[in-house]
């Protein structure tokens, strides 16, 4: 069983490659922001408080980040492993994670703050499916349609320059932290995030001594 933490700026592929990861070693792929937009979509209660949050241009809580994925985890439906995405988010959290859960590695996701703009500000989000497209690398076939639904493409509501700096500065602030009480158990693999998906893939699993990626 092999059990992941990925970690990096938002628009620094953490979705990509964790899901690329998890398709090759059959592992459980846990994101944070897909469990909060999957909540927004069905209008839970909990999705109304995300919203809300996002709109303002803020984070959403630790406490609740903790909470959701103290309830994932959970489940226990990741019998060969997992990979998640947006957590932790502070020390306490990278403590209590490894303690709790004998991770096997951390990836680190590293990227320029100007590629980051560059990259988050041309995400675009499918208002019927919920299909993720970025302009630059994966623009629809149709401008401004879904490839999938025939859906409109939408901005999501927190990418904006302003909502972007608050979630840079803040990302920043708690990530080197985290990062702090990883490396003291020398777990963390840092890998460029600047190339190809597919070279940015096996640059994590040379880090991680795993099998080649298989296209």
């Amino acid at each position: 069983m092999r059990k992941y933490v990925i970690m990096g700026v938002q628009g620094s592929g953490k979705g990509t490659q964790s899901k690329m990861l998890a398709t090759g070693l059959d592992l459980v792929h846990i994101s944070v922001g897909d469990i909060f937009r999957w909540n927004i979509q069905q209008h839970t209660k909990l999705g109304a408080q995300v919203r809300r949050t996002m709109a303002a241009g803020e984070l959403v809580a630790d406490e609740t980040v903790e909470s959701v994925v103290r309830e994932r985890l959970s489940q226990h439906d990741w019998n060969y492993g997992f990979i998640i995405d947006g957590f932790p988010r502070n020390r306490p959290q990278a403590e209590f994670f490894l303690e709790s859960y004998d991770i096997d590695g951390v990836i680190h996701l590293d990227l320029p703050d100007t590629e980051v703009r560059r990259r988050v500000l041309a995400r675009r989000l499918c208002s019927g499916c919920g299909m993720d497209y970025n302009l630059i690398e994966d623009s629809p076939a149709t401008n401004g349609k879904c490839d999938s639904c025939g859906g409109d493409l939408v901005t999501r509501e927190d990418d904006t320059e302003e909502a972007l700096a608050v979630r840079l500065r803040d990302y920043h602030e708690k990530t080197n932290p985290v990062l702090e009480v990883f490396r003291r158990k020398e777990y963390v693999v840092t890998v460029d995030a600047r190339p190809d998906p597919e070279l940015v893939q096996q640059a994590v699993r040379n880090g991680l001594a795993l099998p080649p990626y298989q296209p």
